[in-house]
């Protein structure tokens, strides 16, 4: 399998010099990243964009009537719908490959994208030469990992430590951002006392006896942002 990133091809996935320009479909909520972007893309040479989203919902809208090759999809995007989500319901669909771009690289998200059926996973601070390889590669239905990303992912499947479940990151994130066992269990719609059975859970698994402790232990561990 071709890998963009593969020091030993140096110049990168090729497409015959005849073929039509892979048609790129750019979504992301930040008007000055997508016009950077589609400069980018577009003076190639092998790559043409096709259109532009700023959320989840109107690519879903814009796949139904453009040709598209790959959807390159930023993961968080304000109140819109998010990109796993635009991703899987994209896959499901039987639509093109998907490439995730974004600053994110936490455990979680990286996983979260993969299951939903991404194609690749790249960092916004990737060298331009990689993002245009990684899309030339996912036309291809090949996998285009950033190599820090590939490393967390080895890393997670060989880790011998219990991960901890969704509701448990969940709860973590929620500590870490300040909140209060009640005003965790107000937003996450479940009782004070759940909130409070998590975090036992949680000191166990990370092997850590308070709040701020799991919390340090988390974001080392790449599960939280």
């Amino acid at each position: 399998m071709t890998h963009p990133f593969d020091p030993a091809s140096p110049a990168g996935p090729t497409i015959p010099a005849d073929s039509p320009p892979i048609a790129v479909l750019i979504v992301d909520d930040h008007p000055v990243v997508r016009a950077g972007l589609r400069a980018l893309l577009s003076t190639s040479g092998r790559l043409a964009v096709v259109g532009e989203a700023e959320n989840g919902e109107r690519a879903l809208e814009l796949l139904r009537s453009l040709s598209v090759d790959v959807v390159l999809m930023d993961l968080q995007m304000g109140a819109g719908m998010d990109g796993v989500t635009a991703t899987r319901r994209i896959r499901a669909a039987g639509g093109p490959p998907v490439l995730i771009l974004t600053t994110y690289d936490t455990d979680r998200d990286i996983v979260r994208a993969v299951e939903a059926g991404a194609a690749g996973y790249l960092l916004k601070d990737a060298p331009p030469a990689d993002l245009i390889d990684a899309v030339v590669t996912a036309s291809r239905g090949e996998t285009a990992l950033a190599p820090r990303v590939a490393g967390r992912l080895m890393t997670r499947l060989q880790s011998p430590h219990a991960q901890l479940t969704d509701r448990e990151l969940a709860v973590v994130e929620a500590v870490a951002r300040g909140l209060s066992n009640r005003a965790a269990a107000k937003e996450l719609f479940i009782s004070e006392a759940t909130v409070k059975t998590h975090l036992v859970h949680v000191f166990e698994k990370l092997g850590v006896d308070s709040r701020t402790a799991a919390v340090a232990a988390a974001r080392d561990a790449g599960l939280i942002r």
